[in-house]
């Protein structure tokens, strides 16, 4: 007996909506989608520092988005490759052992901007963040630490091969 898609077009839109349904009851059932505001959508409401992130300067983007220095510290910990050989996309991440964090950002000095990326941190959330920075050229690359209202840092040089966004 040979079958056609007709005859399980029915059954595949039931089998569809049966599996949604039951995806929908699971991720409920683990809190993955609560019925109110997600602090990550709450958090994402605040205004978002422009002015930080067209600074050309490594110290400028600092003060512009946080208003005081930083200071180095071994609990800040920056992975980041020491040879990049595309400079379009170096994986960098950064973890630290301090409590109390709030924010963590990315920091390029001799790009054409120095601030790459900022993460606002929420209260109970891991302090890890990774990403892929576009590096115009070989430059350090600085990791700060927003943690019980002071500024923690870790830097490394990277060296850019080819590519990046200088070229």
């Amino acid at each position: 007996m040979t079958t056609t898609d007709d005859e399980f077009s029915g059954y595949s839109a039931s089998r569809r909506l049966i599996l949604k349904g039951v995806g929908l009851v699971a991720l409920t059932g683990l809190g993955i989608l609560p019925f109110g505001p997600m602090p990550a959508l709450a958090a994402a409401n605040d205004k978002w520092p422009e002015d930080a992130f067209k600074q050309k300067g490594q110290a400028e983007a600092i003060k512009s988005l946080y208003g005081k220095t930083a200071e180095p510290s071994d609990q800040v910990k920056l992975d980041a490759p020491e040879i990049a050989e595309n400079g379009a996309v170096v994986p960098i991440s950064v973890t630290t052992t301090l409590t109390d964090v709030t924010s963590i950002s990315f920091l390029v000095a001799d790009n054409p901007n120095a601030l790459a990326a900022s993460y606002q941190i929420l209260p109970g959330t891991l302090p890890s963040v990774a990403n892929r920075l576009k590096m115009a050229k070989t430059s350090n690359v600085t990791a700060i630490v927003e943690a019980g209202g002071k500024l923690y840092s870790a830097t490394k040089e990277v060296k850019v091969t080819v590519g990046g966004c200088g070229g």
